[in-house]
């Protein structure tokens, strides 16, 4: 894939999504509100997402070792 058809592919997804979000018609300060707020809005969705599905994926691998009878050694196991 060369570089002209790859920027042309880039400028028919920019206009595909003015065209699904109507920021066509908005002037130019609407456009940068908008675009801040939605990237921001993205940005924190991400962020989020990376911190509580790692939590989240975690806790159920540690479920799953214990239903399959992996379970951790305990404090009074080692003593015995």
């Amino acid at each position: 894939m060369d570089i002209k058809s790859m920027t042309y592919s880039l400028y028919w997804l920019y206009c595909q999504f003015e065209l699904i979000t109507c920021s066509y018609l908005m002037e130019p300060w609407e456009k940068v509100l908008f675009y801040t707020f939605n990237i921001t809005m993205l940005i924190m969705i991400l962020y989020t997402s990376y911190i509580f599905a790692s939590v989240h994926i975690s806790t159920a691998f540690q479920f799953l070792l214990d239903l399959f009878g992996s379970q951790h050694e305990n404090a009074v196991s080692i003593v015995k």
